[in-house]
């Protein structure tokens, strides 16, 4: 198969490439960074430089493919004038007319949970928007819309709390059990909805592990010598003003704080309690726990 991925070789898109070659496929990497080619010719793939928000290029980037991977890429959340809805309605919109110009059957589509709400779920009611751009394709378009839960990763930032203060502070409290996942477990998932792809539309929820913050603070607590690390709860103002005196832009502050409410209230799983997958993913929190300490001894 001739594949097409958006990401550059991010978290999940390096993976992806790599396993996508290894089965024998044609990939070729979208990547805004024309530094990346190299790099991305020694997995085995072909480079595509140029940007998302060009229609154009993703028109003559997504010509002749049999299947494509869109993921819209992280913003900046301290840029005081990033519009999020805006970013990800351009994005989906331009994915959208690249799709149908190319003709492409087969579409697999980075999403996240939260995105099956249209309110409550902050800073993921663009992801919601993508998909509904995207279920604008023709039915004969095989629609696949991956929604990975929390990452792992999204911890890291915390080291510098857990170094200066000793525990991890969010609006959210310490028994409610959140679901964690690993970008190459959503890697392989990927890669399975590419191969085994059919006409219709499909919604794939992926999870590595699935823990109190408890339970998840005991694990990274032990990795990194510190067994009695504890998660806090905070108020949603706490939260937003925290955020805020960080740096991070007030509207986006409080869309994460939302966010992390509608995680605290079981809002944002509502979706997933009802499709969650029976196999979980491979990578779990003990394996991350070392890239956790990594960064703590770092720090």
């Amino acid at each position: 198969m001739k594949v097409i991925l958006t990401g550059s070789l991010g978290h999940i898109s390096k993976p992806l490439t790599e396993k996508l070659v290894q089965q024998g496929h044609s990939v070729t990497v979208i990547s805004s960074n024309a530094a990346k080619q190299k790099d991305i010719e020694a997995l085995g793939a072909n480079a595509a430089i140029g940007s998302l928000e060009d229609a154009a290029f993703l028109q003559l980037a997504f010509t002749g493919a049999d299947a494509v991977y869109t993921m819209v890429p992280p913003a900046n959340y301290f840029d005081q004038h990033l519009d999020l809805v805006g970013y990800y309605l351009r994005l989906g919109n331009n994915y959208l007319e690249a799709i149908q110009h190319a003709g492409v059957k087969i579409v697999i589509n980075l999403s996240t949970i939260g995105a099956h709400l249209s309110a409550g779920n902050g800073i993921l009611l663009g992801a919601h928007h993508v998909e509904n751009i995207l279920n604008g394709l023709p039915q004969d378009v095989s629609m696949t819309h991956m929604r990975p839960t929390e990452f792992y990763y999204n911890l890291l930032p915390q080291v510098h709390s857990v170094k200066k203060n000793g525990f991890i502070a969010a609006n959210i409290g310490n028994e409610v059990v959140n679901a964690w996942v690993s970008p190459p477990d959503i890697a392989d998932a990927i890669a399975e909805e590419i191969t085994s792809a059919s006409a219709g539309r499909k919604i794939r929820y992926v999870v590595s592990e699935e823990l109190t913050y408890d339970q998840l603070m005991a694990i990274l607590g032990e990795a990194i010598g510190k067994p009695g690390l504890k998660w806090v709860k905070i108020t949603d103002e706490q939260m937003v003003q925290d955020l805020i005196g960080a740096g991070m832009q007030p509207s986006i502050a409080a869309g994460l704080t939302e966010m992390r409410a509608a995680i605290d209230s079981g809002l944002l799983y509502e979706d997933y309690q009802l499709l969650k997958p029976i196999a979980l993913g491979k990578i779990k929190a003990s394996i991350f726990a070392k890239e956790f300490a990594t960064a703590y001894q770092q720090q």
